[in-house]
């Protein structure tokens, strides 16, 4: 089949952009520029994988699962069905949290990525920040086994740690950073979020607060006396999130930031930072 043929059966079988992406990838061209490549040949061996990857599209799977890639923060990330796909909310949470560590310290920092999953938000800010230390931590084995991945393909010299939170974790940070499960458990999801990607990371009981609850009920040991708390959020949550920090941790400095589409996305908790 040629770029042309492929391109044909890729678009009756699912989005037209996921098919030229899909197609980009596999014999390695830029996606946009397929139309100059259209009578090209596509060896058996690479039109195969095409047609899986098309079919498995077509029956509902995610297309970064299919591609085992996203992007996050100008980095390529390896992602699979044992992890979190990375939204672009978490991009704007991560530059938010980079933004307060540049303004509000001046030597390298310790920070902490909880539920870290794919690892990107920890690894991004080990990439932009050259801290002292970054602890990856997460529940879940299989998930750290995908964080694994990415620190081996960026050379990352932080530590993956098999935990609940900072349960029975002494050491203090400067940062302790999450975007934790937060949908509640009988809350309605798009069928692709719900068919594909790990409950475990993204459910948090009746309320969907259990996670926030954990973290601020057991952090205190963990902060510096100086220390930022940076969490994504629920929509729906900032209060709710801001009556826990008063209750475990007393009446801190809060921010409550927006996304670009102007919901409450980030939630910043300041410790003797002005």
């Amino acid at each position: 089949m040629t770029i042309e043929e492929c391109l044909v059966y890729g678009k009756s079988n699912c989005h037209s952009d996921h098919a030229k992406i899909l197609l980009g990838e596999i014999i390695n061209k830029n996606p946009l520029e397929l139309l100059n490549y259209l009578n090209e040949e596509v060896d058996d061996s690479k039109l195969e994988l095409y047609k899986k990857a098309i079919n498995a599209l077509k029956e509902g799977k995610p297309l970064q699962y299919v591609l085992n890639k996203v992007n996050f923060y100008g980095n390529n990330f390896y992602v699979d069905e044992r992890v979190l796909i990375p939204r672009f909310e978490t991009e704007e949470l991560v530059e938010n949290t980079i933004k307060y560590i540049n303004e509000f310290f001046q030597e390298p920092i310790d920070i902490v990525d909880l539920g870290t999953g794919t690892g990107v938000i920890g690894l991004t800010l080990e990439k932009k920040l050259s801290p002292k230390s970054v602890d990856l931590i997460d529940i879940s084995k299989e998930a750290l086994q995908v964080t694994n991945i990415n620190c081996g393909n960026l050379n990352s010299k932080a530590n993956i740690i098999e935990n609940n939170f900072l349960e029975g974790i002494d050491k203090k940070y400067d940062l302790i950073i999450s975007n934790p499960p937060n949908i509640m458990d009988d809350e309605e999801i798009e069928e692709i979020v719900k068919n594909n990607e790990p409950h475990l990371a993204l459910y948090a009981g009746e309320d969907g607060l259990d996670c926030y609850r954990k973290i601020l009920s057991t952090c205190k040991k963990n902060m510096k006396d100086r220390c930022i708390i940076a969490f994504e959020i629920g929509s729906t949550q900032a209060n709710d999130i801001i009556n826990l920090t008063k209750t475990y941790l007393g009446n801190l400095k809060i921010e409550v930031k927006q996304d670009l589409s102007g919901r409450d996305r980030m939630l910043f908790i300041f410790q003797n930072i002005e």
